[in-house]
């Protein structure tokens, strides 16, 4: 995907207009991921027309389920090179977005990507989600982009979401794995509000945003540590 290409798809399927200073914004990020990831490992995906497809437009799909010039806050959990959370920050400058990521190779990276751009509405956090939790930190909207199975990362994600707010997992084909999620996300307080599948432009690779409210308090107790996540998760 060009950036011309990005840019009409953005306006033609998400109604996303970028100002000038948006564009060259994400121009930098890109050029910013692709020198930094010549010496450290964040993405197999590092020629300019796909990481505007794949990490750029992919992350902006978001979108599609939920209107994010009324969102404050924001905790993209598991963030990696900065997606979805770096790309919402710059085209949704009214978000205030935690990066949560326990690889400290990839916080370096955001760390340095947001001093570079000039994001003041974008903090990163090295730390893993469940010792992260025991800050009582709390958010309007809770995102993880193909982090893991939605059972595990529906543990360590709804639990952060203030109540009437949301957790929105950004997955491929997700039809089995979503199935065996649903008694754990009712039992950590949430529903299925939505399901939205649908196909990239251009690859036409699968996408699945499924959007889940946060309708009661989580239990106490959860998340559990990620080991007793992975092993014994909620079914």
């Amino acid at each position: 995907m060009t950036k011309e290409e990005f840019y009409k798809n953005l306006k033609d399927e998400l109604g996303i207009e970028l100002t000038e200073n948006q564009k060259e914004s994400l121009l930098k990020f890109a050029n910013l991921l692709i020198d930094y990831n010549k010496h450290t490992n964040l993405t197999s995906i590092t020629e300019l027309d796909e990481i505007y497809l794949k990490h750029f437009y992919d992350s902006l799909t978001l979108s599609k389920t939920i209107g994010l010039h009324n969102i404050l806050d924001v905790l993209d959990v598991g963030s990696g090179g900065g997606f979805p959370g770096i790309v919402l920050g710059i085209v949704f400058p009214n978000l205030n977005i935690t990066l949560l990521d326990s690889n400290h190779k990839k916080t370096d990276f955001q760390k340095y990507a947001i001093q570079e751009l000039g994001l003041h509405n974008i903090f990163s956090v090295n730390e893993r989600a469940e010792d992260f939790y025991k800050n009582g930190n709390q958010y309007d909207l809770v995102v993880a982009r193909a982090v893991a199975n939605l059972s595990i990362l529906s543990e360590l994600c709804i639990p952060f979401v203030k109540k009437n707010g949301y957790f929105i997992a950004m997955k491929g084909n997700v039809a089995e794995e979503l199935e065996n999620a649903k008694n754990a996300i009712e039992f950590l307080g949430g529903k299925i509000d939505q399901i939205d599948s649908f196909s990239l432009p251009i690859s036409l690779d699968n996408r699945t945003l499924i959007k889940i409210l946060k309708e009661k308090d989580t239990p106490s107790g959860y998340p559990r540590t990620y080991e007793k996540i992975k092993k014994k998760p909620i079914n």
